[in-house]
């Protein structure tokens, strides 16, 4: 693959010294979840003088955590809390004119969603709509007048005069999604609300989904994503449409790729749109990255624009010539920011380090822009770009964080027995300034199409506080290595993702950082089924944390929400029992595994249930290793619920050190 260097690239220097420099009094403990700030969300106001973001914070006494409005001013001097209720607000958007911010929140009794309109000047917020649909998304017009909806239909399962809900009546092929639970016949639409006539609208019906809706900049006409095929449960399409912004006006579609083609972006002269084209144009797109194309809001050919990188992009934002597209790049345990020339398709990044962008927005007048920044030792928090450089203006974790100590994190490439070189990540315990035979955990992700990068983890930076080396390895199936990197491991899972785990952990025992003796592997989701595969192929590992993971695949089919990646990727079990099979080898060679092993999952978790943890459970019962099995009540595939997420980490640290010390 071709090396791209960019002589240019601006490293820019974040004002605020290493934290992990810095003297401190103790380590980060599991409860220091209850401190954390999790910062989301920047929008730039109109005038480009105020960013307003959401901060979510932790309540022990309702173990729960709640999300309200802030604001900052663009040079960061000035921080303004907006809303503050027991009730979550959140997506906060500007009005056009920048006189009013609004956000979506189910407060005063709500029992969905409404917007709600905040004087900037001062006052209460009021609400605006009344709407008896599932609100998804909105966008405010470009004058003002009226907001573009994507809302879901009204549930009539429950009425209020009965407190027994309707039967489950089923006959989609996908039939069920982890947190929406088992799925009816339910679609989202798009509205058009006027707000002085608090009118509401219909634009689309019928058996269809529209996401993603932008006003074109004049406001005649709206852009929206949708799957309009045959049978849109069986397939991972979605095209570009357009269509005046009336009611009765008929949609056209602009794009026809078999994938998915989302996050349109209209030009500021209204003839171009930029959207994400996925690389993969299978029914399922899991194994795939997103790549930059415009095409003409009239129709036409589309033009692909990074495909020489053969790094996802993200976040497309046009400058307000219309000759560069702005995005984020995923590139090699980075996120960096990148300049897109159409003429060209010239691609400069502008802001690269050991960090991460996210959530980039720009100003209505496309000259101002933010975006979130992590690195290693800071959780996210909003910066503003100016001059190809990064400014922080918000501080809303530093008061607490400057009393850690905090892992030091640095990158490693080790090398897999067929030769792959393979990005890693290795975390040393605090006080510790050269890792040397250290008992060591790795940490594996989820996805599997994410990658370990240089941004704040909490949860490896409490296994280090535990004087663990931990460490994160980007296998293949990982994104920011390309896309044959990312498909390696289709329809072949267990086998090269485990060859990629050992190969680090040969390379770390051969340095001398971590003790071969002294080994633990854990993670979530794919994590979770990745240690499975692993300590089912090697017993070096003295002690595993396999959480919302699966090892009989048969067994998920019909069990869990991947259907349609199943039948693409591996086929109809019926059709192909060989291949399911040979994928479930964890528990059909359990007898091999000498690994003690805590499995853990969530009760309500259609993603990955809590099958494939008990089974491994019971089996590993059934031959007398030693093994616990922990089910988190009322959670989804990510647990969200404070005091569980503080439980699990702590019985990282019990089991881990059991075995390990």
């Amino acid at each position: 693959m071709k090396k791209w260097i960019f002589s240019w690239i601006v490293f820019v220097p974040i004002t605020i010294t290493s934290l992990a420099q810095i003297p401190a009094n103790r380590t980060l403990l599991p409860t220091d979840i209850y401190k954390l700030l999790n910062v989301s969300d920047p929008q730039v106001s109109p005038d480009g003088k105020w960013i307003a973001y959401t901060v979510s914070t932790a309540d022990s006494a309702k173990d729960k955590r709640n999300t309200d409005i802030w604001m900052v001013s663009w040079d960061g001097h000035q921080t303004i809390q907006l809303t503050n209720t027991p009730e979550a607000e959140y997506m906060p958007r500007w009005s056009p004119d920048g006189q009013y911010l609004s956000f979506l929140s189910s407060r005063m009794g709500n029992t969905a969603a409404q917007i709600w309109l905040l004087d900037r000047r001062g006052g209460e917020a009021k609400q605006l709509t009344h709407l008896k649909g599932e609100l998804e998304e909105y966008v405010w017009s470009p004058n003002g007048k009226q907001i573009l909806i994507s809302m879901q239909d009204q549930d009539f399962s429950d009425t209020a005069a009965s407190k027994t809900r309707k039967p489950f009546v089923i006959n989609r092929y996908h039939f069920k999604d982890d947190q929406s639970g088992y799925l009816d016949n339910r679609h989202t639409h798009l509205y058009i609300y006027s707000i002085n006539e608090k009118k509401l609208d219909t634009l689309t019906d019928g058996l269809f989904d529209e996401m993603m809706p932008v006003w074109s900049p004049n406001g005649k006409r709206i852009a929206f994503v949708s799957n309009r095929t045959a049978d849109p449960d069986k397939n991972d399409n979605t095209d570009i449409w357009v269509m005046d912004a009336v009611k009765g006006a008929k949609p056209t579609q602009l794009t026809t790729w078999p994938g998915s083609d989302t996050r349109p972006v209209w030009s500021s002269d209204g003839q171009m749109i930029a959207y994400l084209q996925s690389s993969s144009n299978l029914p399922f797109t899991m194994y795939g990255q997103n790549i930059l194309a415009i095409v003409s809001a009239n129709g036409g050919e589309p033009q692909l624009l990074t495909t020489n990188i053969d790094r996802p992009v993200s976040a497309p934002q046009w400058a307000a010539d219309g000759k560069f597209i702005y995005c984020l790049v995923t590139d090699n345990r980075k996120k960096y920011l990148a300049q897109v020339e159409i003429a060209t398709k010239k691609i400069q990044p502008i802001i690269e380090g050991d960090f991460c962008l996210d959530r980039l927005n720009m100003s209505a007048n496309q000259s101002q822009m933010a975006a979130l920044w992590s690195d290693p030792y800071h959780p996210y928090e909003v910066v503003v770009i100016e001059n190809n450089a990064i400014h922080r203006v918000t501080h809303m974790n530093d008061d607490w964080m400057q009393s850690l100590a905090l892992a030091k994190v640095e990158g490693f490439t080790s090398t897999s027995k067929d030769g792959t070189k393979v990005p890693c990540l290795l975390f040393t315990p605090p006080g510790i300034e050269q890792a040397s035979k250290l008992p060591a955990i790795f940490y594996i992700h989820g996805g599997p199409v994410a990658q370990d990068d240089y941004a704040f983890d909490f949860t490896r930076q409490i296994l280090a506080a535990g004087n663990f080396a931990v460490v994160g390895v980007n296998y293949r199936g990982s994104n920011g290595s390309g896309l044959a990197y990312i498909k390696a491991i289709y329809a072949d899972w267990g086998n090269k993702e485990v060859m990629d785990i050992i190969g680090a952990a040969d390379y770390l025992i051969k340095t001398g950082k971590i003790d071969g003796n002294r080994l633990g592997i854990g993670g979530w989701s794919y994590g979770g089924i990745s240690t499975n595969y692993t300590i089912a192929t090697d017993n070096r590992f003295k002690a595993a944390a396999s959480g919302a993971g699966s090892s009989l695949q048969l067994s998920m089919y019909g069990f869990d929400q991947y259907i349609t990646q199943y039948e693409t990727e591996l086929g109809k079990p019926w059709e192909h029992p060989e291949k399911w099979l040979a994928l479930s080898y964890p528990f059909f060679h359990v007898n091999k595994i000498t690994t003690p092993t805590l499995f853990m999952a969530s009760e309500k978790d259609f993603n990955v249930p809590t099958i494939g943890a008990e089974q491994m459970y019971q089996a590993l019962k059934s031959i007398g290793v030693p093994t616990e099995l922990v089910i988190y009540p009322g959670q989804h595939h990510g647990i969200v619920k404070p005091s569980y997420q503080v439980d699990r980490l702590v019985r990282y640290l019990d089991w881990f050190k059991k075995y390990l010390k």
